[in-house]
C-alpha cells in the first residue's frame, strides 16, 4: 500500500476506536468521573482533612497525580482489550487480517484509539479536580510525556490480552487481578517512605509505582523515586510490548483457529 493509503486506512481505524467510546460514553467516560469525584470527597476532604500534610503537600493535592494515572492506566487497557476482543468474537477481525493493510497498521489503530480514551478521561479526571483544589503543573513537557507513555503502555498491554483471551471473562482477570492491586499499592494514596523497609523494598518492584511517581513529579514536582531511570524503563517496557504484540499478531494468536 502506498503512504496515502496507510495514512487513510490508519485514520479510518482510529476514528471507528474513538466513535465507539464515544457512542457508549456513559459506559467509558462517566464512570471514571463519579469514581474520582467520590475519591477527591472521600479521601481527600473527609480523611485528608485528619491526615494532614504528605509529601509536602495537602492530602488531596498528593493523590490527585495518582487518581488521575490510575484513571488512565485502567481506560486505555480496557478500551483496547474490549475493543479487539469485540473483533475478534464477531469475527469482523478477520475482515481487517485478510485486508492490505499492513498489520501494523490495525496494531497503531487499537494502540491509538486507547491511547485518546485513555488522554480524555485523563483530562475528565483533572477537570474534575479542579472543583476540590487548584493544580499547578511544575513540569508540564514531563506531566505530558508521561501520560502519554503510560496510557500506550497499558493500551499494547490491553491488545495483548486480547489476543491471547478465549473468552469475555479472560479480559476482565488483569483488570482486576493484577492491574487494580498494583494501582492500589503503587503510590496513589501514600508515599512507600511512611512503609518498613521490608514493604518499601516489595513495592519497588511494582511498576505502576514508578508511572505514578513521574507523574506526580511533573505536576507537583515530588517523587519517591529517581525519574529519569523509571522513564527510560517504561519506553523499554513499550518497546518490549509492541514487538511482542506484532509478533502475535503476524501470527495471528487467538485470531486463527
Amino acid at each position: 500500500m502506498k503512504n496515502k493509503k496507510l495514512f487513510i486506512a490508519l485514520f479510518t481505524l482510529i476514528k471507528r476506536e474513538i466513535r465507539r467510546f464515544i457512542r457508549i460514553w456513559p459506559q467509558t467516560l462517566l464512570p471514571s468521573s463519579i469514581t474520582s469525584t467520590m475519591y477527591f470527597i472521600v479521601f481527600g476532604n473527609l480523611i485528608g482533612s485528619r491526615l494532614g500534610k504528605m509529601g509536602g503537600v495537602s492530602y488531596i493535592t498528593y493523590i490527585i497525580p495518582g487518581l488521575i494515572m490510575m484513571a488512565v492506566i485502567t481506560n486505555s487497557f480496557s478500551n483496547v482489550a474490549s475493543s479487539f476482543f469485540g473483533n475478534k468474537f464477531q469475527r469482523s477481525i478477520e475482515e481487517l487480517i485478510i485486508s492490505p493493510m499492513p498489520d501494523w497498521v490495525i496494531l497503531d489503530g487499537f494502540i491509538i484509539g486507547g491511547l485518546f480514551r485513555g488522554l480524555l478521561v485523563g483530562f475528565i479526571v483533572t477537570f474534575v479536580s479542579m472543583f476540590f483544589i487548584k493544580i499547578k503543573i511544575i513540569h508540564p513537557f514531563l506531566t505530558i510525556l508521561v501520560i502519554i507513555l503510560t496510557s500506550i503502555l497499558f493500551s499494547l498491554a490491553g491488545f495483548i490480552n486480547a489476543l491471547i483471551a478465549n473468552k469475555f471473562d479472560d479480559i476482565s482477570i488483569i483488570p482486576i487481578f493484577v492491574l487494580t492491586p498494583l494501582t492500589y499499592l503503587g503510590g496513589v494514596f501514600y508515599t512507600i517512605n511512611f512503609l518498613p523497609d521490608f514493604w518499601k523494598k516489595i513495592s519497588l518492584i511494582n511498576p505502576i509505582l514508578y508511572m505514578v511517581n513521574i507523574f506526580r513529579y511533573g505536576i507537583l514536582g515530588i517523587s519517591d523515586i529517581v525519574i529519569e531511570k523509571s522513564l527510560v524503563a517504561i519506553i523499554i517496557f513499550i518497546i518490549l510490548l509492541y514487538l511482542i504484540s506484532i509478533k502475535l499478531l503476524i501470527k495471528g494468536k487467538g485470531i486463527h483457529s
